[in-house]
């Protein structure tokens, strides 16, 4: 046998469930369908329109979803109106994302969505869902997707993806089985993330009072002057960033994009525990020294600021890394006075985070210029104390972090128990009695 062997995808099919392994065509009441491929014209209300990025999770997600027109959601449902018990199947770039549509909202989709309509007498919705989000369908997925500019699974292909059919009764009592399974798995997931969430507000408090208030609870304070600063130690100073840091803009033009050279970072290489190249674009060596001609080049100790999307996401420029700059990014270079780390801090505590939000409110996109960081007002300790500050949050948000990885690590389990569950029941491994009624 070969790769496209009779079980039309790889040899491991064989024997891999209890029950024969059919294929998805066989079981559906019409030909698999697409959302229109023309691009919409957008509305703020009308109809929701959901593309593969309305699955979140294996469900629909409607929230900050697009809409559009009565018009054209009447002119899209022509070709694909989906339903209650209809099977969503993400065919681009998520490819193999699958939601059973459990609501009677009307909707209409894009064409990155198929649909597929389950025959009653052949196959449960719940089962058919289960069976395609399973190690042996999505298995079968990963081998028929292509990849051009992005991954892609064929309206021919997705016929062809076989899943095991046990008799009508067996399906429903592993659908519902399952559906009470998922859900308190679901349900501690969303608990453990629910720890993320007051981890990340723990980690942000701590560092906002360190740079704002200092190490000593006993120091005298002062009015800052600042009405969102409030009260800071006494012994300490209010300037505007220009006056501590250099703030270092790139040239706004297109680089030249090479195969190897020059790794270019922009805002997708700043990340909370530093800068990221491991994926960046490439651009020539010539583009770099022309950086340093202009000195415009990231150097050690700078603080390297996204000025847009990401708004003011930070992270310190290492020893040792050599890079050119994005056009969406700027460095910050502390001058004498101001410690590099204690200035990354800052850019994560809310003293500097709130006022980046509110310079980039109003635009389309999240978007801050260089001068308004010039204008970002900080408080600045002594360099000694910054010192401290610094070895105290790098201490105690390391004890953070260890729990979130931990944390992490819980919810990695959780969903991998889930994967396994679900391949279990819809294999026939994993005995589900059925229910008589």
């Amino acid at each position: 046998m070969t790769a496209t062997d009779t079980y039309g995808t790889t040899p491991w099919l064989r024997g891999a469930s209890r029950w024969p392994l059919m294929p998805v065509k066989y079981l559906l009441a019409q030909r698999i369908t697409d959302g229109p491929h023309e691009t919409p014209e957008f509305v703020d209300a009308g109809y929701p329109f959901l593309s593969v990025d309305g699955i979140q999770d294996g469900e629909l997600q409607f929230e900050g979803c697009r809409f559009v027109s009565e018009d054209q959601h009447r002119e899209f449902r022509r070709k694909a109106a989906p339903r209650r018990g209809d099977v969503l199947f993400g065919k681009a770039a998520s490819t193999g994302k699958i939601a059973r549509v459990k609501t009677d909202i009307e909707f209409s989709i894009w064409s990155p969505l198929a649909l597929l309509r389950p025959s009653e007498i052949k196959v449960t919705s719940g089962f058919l869902e289960y069976a395609l989000k399973s190690q042996i369908a999505q298995g079968q997925i990963d081998v028929l997707v292509t990849t051009n500019t992005q991954n892609n699974i064929s309206m021919d292909a997705i016929p062809r993806i076989r899943i095991p059919l046990p008799v009508l009764p067996q399906q429903r009592a592993i659908a519902d089985y399952l559906d009470r399974e998922t859900a308190r798995l679901d349900a501690l997931v969303v608990a453990k993330e629910r720890v993320l969430g007051l981890l990340a507000e723990k980690r942000r408090a701590l560092i906002t009072r360190a740079v704002t208030r200092g190490l000593d609870p006993s120091a005298p304070l002062r009015d800052s002057g600042i009405p969102w600063l409030g009260e800071i130690p006494a012994h300490w100073g209010v300037v505007q960033l220009k006056r501590a840091a250099l703030v270092i803009d790139c040239k706004h033009k297109t680089v030249p994009f090479v195969n190897e050279g020059i790794p270019l970072a922009s805002i997708r290489e700043v990340q909370s525990w530093g800068v990221d190249l491991s994926s960046a674009k490439m651009t020539t060596e010539d583009e770099y020294l022309l950086m340093i001609e202009g000195e415009r080049d990231p150097r050690a100790g700078d603080v390297i600021v996204s000025r847009n999307a990401t708004v003011g996401a930070a992270a310190l420029v290492p020893h040792g890394l050599r890079f050119c700059m994005g056009q969406d990014v700027s460095l910050v270079r502390p001058q004498v006075g101001l410690e590099p780390s204690f200035l990354n801090w800052l850019f994560r505590s809310d003293a500097v985070a709130n006022q980046v939000i509110s310079a980039s409110i109003g635009s389309t996109f999240s978007r801050i210029n260089v001068e308004q960081i010039k204008e970002l007002i900080i408080p600045l300790p002594g360099f000694g104390e910054q010192g401290a500050i610094v070895s105290h949050l790098a201490t105690e948000t390391s004890k953070l972090y260890a729990v979130r990885a931990a944390t992490e690590r819980t919810i990695e389990l959780i969903k991998e128990r889930r994967s396994a569950l679900i391949a279990a029941a819809v294999t026939g491994q994993l005995e589900v009695p059925e229910v008589i009624a």
